[in-house]
């Protein structure tokens, strides 16, 4: 077993050393400020997605499905932290296992849109003609329909699943990554460097692999941020028309459907925290959102100058 001699430096520690000078130091901008309050947000959110899993296996938490043996509606209180909902499960517990579900969807929906969204508008952009025509025709109008009316067909016609919620939701996002690559790639496309590279012998698929993706890709992060944010909202819509998630998955949207008949009996407490919860998340991922476009436009601000 190697032995650390004393006095040897830690690289661990100067690694959190140097993140907690990061949180501490004061930022110049607005931008980073908030990108710091997005970044804390977000790991909040996702700290709570990995721990409540294990808490409610291990019984240190309860069921956020069960509430038999809990009082219905019961207020705020020490047992019952934000009160329970109409079956007596305990709101805090389902709003906080609402924070995995969320972003186990939204995760999902956001990547399967990047996957097929990022290839079609390349081979689009770069291709032209009519598959480009043919393919700007069906992109537009799935782009022309409103984001929310597109996921409750989907919804509809896939039914009630957390797989199928994703799908949904990637249905409405891949016209956004689709539009985005193809315009950088077409315009991409009639530089020096993809001319030479055609000139040598190199095929479509390696001008796009090489040479296209790299230089395309670089706005695809901003939209992830802000489709993901979009993407919680859209998601609790859902919820809230019952065409999200089976009722048995703790998810904000159906809770605030299921508040709708507490709220004007004076129970308040079934729609406010699953509301706050959603409105932090979107929050979060919009700061977060601002700060990635910042660095994104001070580094290719920084590029242009060494070049």
């Amino acid at each position: 077993m190697t032995r650390i001699p004393a006095g040897a430096p830690n690289r661990m520690d100067g690694r959190s050393r140097a993140v907690w000078h990061w949180f501490r130091r004061p930022l110049p901008t607005l931008s980073a400020r908030l990108t710091r309050v997005g970044v804390v947000i977000v790991a909040i959110y996702g700290l709570l997605a990995v721990v409540m899993p294990l808490l409610v296996a291990s019984g240190w938490l309860p069921d956020p499905n069960s509430g038999l043996e809990n009082p219905a509606f019961a207020a705020p209180s020490m047992a019952h932290w934000c009160g329970t909902d109409r079956l007596g499960r305990d709101v805090c517990v389902r709003t906080m296992a609402g924070a995995g579900v969320a972003l186990q969807v939204v995760a999902v929906a956001v990547a399967m849109a990047l996957v097929v969204g990022v290839p079609l508008g390349m081979v689009s952009g770069y291709m032209g003609g009519p598959i480009d025509r043919l393919m700007v025709l069906l992109m537009d109008t799935l782009y022309t329909l409103p984001l929310l009316l597109l996921a409750v067909v989907m919804a509809f016609l896939l039914g009630r699943s957390l797989i199928n919620a994703a799908l949904a939701l990637c249905v409405v996002y891949i016209p956004q990554y689709f539009r985005m690559v193809r315009n950088q790639t077409a315009g991409a496309k009639a530089e020096l460097y993809v001319t030479a590279a055609r000139s040598l012998g190199a095929g479509p698929f390696r001008i796009l692999r090489r040479y296209l993706l790299r230089n395309v890709i670089t706005s695809v992060p901003v939209l992830i941020t802000l489709n993901a944010a979009d993407a919680v909202l859209v998601l609790g819509g859902l919820g809230f028309l019952g065409l999200g998630l089976p009722e048995t998955v703790p998810e904000w949207g159906s809770d605030l459907q299921q508040a709708l008949v507490a709220v004007p009996i004076g129970v308040w407490w079934t729609a406010l925290y699953p509301g706050l919860a959603m409105f932090g998340l979107v929050l979060g991922l919009s700061f977060l959102g601002e700060g990635v476009d910042a660095w994104l436009s001070r580094s290719e601000t920084i590029g242009r100058a060494e070049r």
